[in-house]
């Protein structure tokens, strides 16, 4: 079994890093346990009719149902980064719950800093209705869950991915035989285009926002703007840079794990997005006019996919041929 063999066939990460992956994954499955708390606590309370004015009981039980369900994949996924049992979980799973936590927290981390920072500093963010539909105490509980998780998933699954199949994040760029095609090619210049445009908008850009929704556009959402931009253009730079045929002395494990964030966060906040722009619960409106909306996150959505799958395909012996389509051993 090739997995087992390429497992093998490399140096172990060593007992200190492999503890400090336990403790990651554990880090990250009691932040989604605190996030998950304070939101079932919250569906109760809409059940009893104390939900907040903005929203409709059956919108605000229907939007935390749903990130209850997300926190307690995220609490299953902390824990199998962190035990044993981990490992001998089939890998599609495992990679595309990973990859999809992983672009929706991690690459907030900047940000998360920023804000807080700008905060502290009494600087007025703004944030929009959602901000003013919860009291603050529980935003704070609702920021360390979310900052365990990030930082948790951050820490521990580059170091899972490295123990579990290390072909792909060991060498130098351009060591593998993966190469770019007209689809990753296409895809890259989307990317680099939609985190144009997003920087373009963070920087107080306004072509392609709706004159009657742009006081929603505060600083919040320019920050915003601004890490999904940042993200777009690192997911078509590391694919570049992973997909390119010339060797470089660039370690192969950067761009790859940049690439695996980058286009997780393309594909999981725009297939969050993206229904919230066509269903708009609660009132729910987008700064931008509607069809831009739905026009820029169908194509982020399809950028993330064509991107994982182009890193998918970077080592010789992964996903495509089958070969993680069982735990490792068997």
């Amino acid at each position: 079994m090739q997995v087992a063999q390429d497992s093998a066939s490399f140096p172990a990460v060593g007992a200190r890093w492999s503890g400090v992956r336990r403790l990651a994954g554990y880090t990250a499955a009691l932040g989604m346990a605190l996030y998950s708390a304070v939101k079932v606590v919250w569906v109760v309370a809409a059940l009893l009719g104390h939900g907040p004015d903005d929203y409709s009981t059956g919108d605000w039980v229907a939007l935390n149902a749903v990130t209850v369900l997300m926190a307690v994949t995220g609490i299953g996924l902390g824990l199998a980064l962190a035990q044993p049992w981990g490992r001998r979980l089939p890998a599609i799973p495992v990679i595309f719950v990973s990859w999809v936590g992983a672009g929706f927290l991690v690459p907030m981390l900047p940000y998360v800093v920023i804000s807080n920072v700008l905060g502290a500093l009494r600087i007025d963010l703004g944030g929009g209705d959602d901000s003013a539909s919860s009291p603050r105490g529980e935003e704070i509980f609702i920021t360390i869950g979310f900052a365990a998780m990030a930082v948790g998933l951050a820490v521990a699954l580059p170091i899972y991915l490295r123990e579990r199949w290390p072909r792909p994040f060991l060498g130098r760029v351009g060591d593998g035989t993966a190469r770019s095609s007209k689809p990753v090619t296409a895809a890259m210049a989307v990317a680099v285009g939609l985190g144009l445009l997003w920087s373009y908008w963070a920087l107080g850009g306004t072509l392609g926002l709706d004159p009657a929704h742009r006081d929603h556009w505060d600083l919040n959402g320019r920050l915003l703007n601004s890490s999904s931009g940042l993200w777009a253009l690192l997911g078509a730079w590391s694919i570049w840079t992973v997909t390119r045929r010339r060797p470089v002395r660039l370690r192969r494990w950067i761009p790859m794990t940049l690439a695996f964030g980058a286009s997780g966060s393309l594909f999981a906040w725009s297939c969050w997005k993206l229904p919230m722009a066509i269903l708009r619960p609660g009132g729910f409106v987008t700064a931008e006019y509607v069809m831009v909306a739905i026009i820029e996150h169908a194509l982020s959505i399809g950028v993330g996919l064509t991107l994982m799958a182009a890193l998918l395909q970077v080592a010789p012996g992964t996903v495509p041929h089958g070969t993680l389509s069982q735990p490792p051993g068997k």
